[in-house]
């Protein structure tokens, strides 16, 4: 994700009206010099499988024995993990706006032409056209589709019919991002992400159980003060946590519904929590592990700065991310030291890595979908 400042400055007064983007993703430079090291670990490409190409940023969805993905063209495919192999696939018959959500069985995706459409294990069946905007992966969950728009509206549907059954409209930031946002679930509540605050939602009624601010917006007018949450969101335990654009990382506790900490950190791609780790890189790839409990840092490491990286990754000893090149890093867990780079296609990783079925799965700009064992 690149902030255009030029045009930040001339669409401000657009965007305070309607309440929309002004950030683009733009593919960032090649060239960048690597970091020379020893590699202490194995690994190999265990497969690999190619859709069409990805123009959009994305995370891979994986959901129980399949990993769910959207190409540029609006195919739809559920993957085996372990092989590649396709079990099946669908047509939305647009150019997605966003990645898409799954539940296993049913995927929803909106396209740029607002329709929200919804397949049954790659048979389309219902659509519906949405006013607004989406830039973030609809959350299919209890036979219901959660849509979250650019201006941070929330909307609910039946998953079976498309029956609108609430939505959720609060006072709203004068401007917002183009970006991936946040909407997960933790427990029995609905999780989005509103400005620089988290917000519980009752997933029935669309009513608001609690609200926890993630960092506070700084600078004097709307542009500096620009602080939406940003996905992926981490989570580990009863810990949530997310990232502020450009303004800092924290981790609120779900079960209270209040912040336990918050540190700045300016960065523009969501963060990872497994354990006691959180983990992110800022806007010059620096990358920083905090302890979970408290924020303070773990440790730091700047060898990958400038490689444009991806969201990370926690798993296992493992810390990964993926980089603007196909390059995926592999760092210690406990130290941030690189223990293994393996290479992809040559293009941007687009979606934080995943790990499944024993393998860590990337997907790049070119399409490829790539599953890694490391040994």
């Amino acid at each position: 994700m690149t902030v255009r400042h030029g045009t930040l400055s001339a669409l401000a007064l657009a965007a305070l009206l309607s309440g929309c983007a002004v950030v683009d993703w733009v593919m960032p430079k090649k060239g960048l010099p690597q970091e020379t090291f020893t590699a202490t670990l194995t690994g190999k490409t265990a497969w690999s499988t190619k859709v069409d190409s990805i123009k959009f940023p994305l995370n891979v969805v994986v959901v129980g024995d399949r990993l769910v993905v959207a190409d540029s063209d609006g195919v739809l495919q559920a993957l085996n993990p372990a092989n590649g192999q396709s079990i099946w696939r669908g047509d939305i018959k647009g150019k997605p706006s966003a990645a898409v959500g799954s539940d296993g069985r049913f995927a929803a995706a909106v396209t740029e032409d607002n329709e929200l459409v919804v397949l049954d294990a790659g048979k389309k069946v219902w659509t519906k056209v949405l006013t607004t905007p989406v830039k973030t992966a609809p959350l299919v969950a209890g036979e219901r589709v959660f849509v979250l728009t650019v201006d941070r509206q929330v909307m609910a549907f039946d998953v079976l019919d498309g029956r609108k059954l609430w939505e959720m409209r609060r006072p709203g930031e004068p401007l917002t991002l183009n970006q991936s946002g946040v909407v997960s679930s933790y427990k029995d509540t609905l999780v989005v992400g509103q400005g620089p605050r988290l917000a519980g939602v009752d997933p029935l009624r669309g009513t608001l159980r609690w609200e926890a601010v993630v960092g506070s917006p700084r600078g004097t007018n709307e542009v500096e003060r620009l602080a939406d949450l940003v996905g992926p969101l981490g989570r580990s335990g009863e810990m949530l946590c997310a990232r502020a654009f450009q303004l800092a990382v924290g981790c609120i506790n779900a079960e209270r519904g209040v912040q336990v900490w918050s540190r700045n950190n300016a960065g523009t791609v969501g963060v990872s929590a497994e354990g006691d780790l959180v983990l992110g890189a800022d806007s010059v790839d620096r990358i920083t592990a905090w302890k979970l409990s408290n924020g303070e840092s773990a440790w730091s490491a700047d060898q990958l700065q400038g490689r444009k990286l991806s969201a990370p990754l926690l798993t296992g000893k493992l810390a990964v991310f993926g980089d603007s090149e196909g390059f995926v890093h592999f760092l210690s867990r406990e130290t941030g030291k690189t223990q293994l780079r393996l290479a992809t296609d040559g293009s941007a990783v687009v979606a934080a890595p995943q790990a499944v079925a024993g393998l860590i799965v990337v997907v790049t700009a070119k399409g490829g979908v790539f599953g890694l064992k490391v040994d």
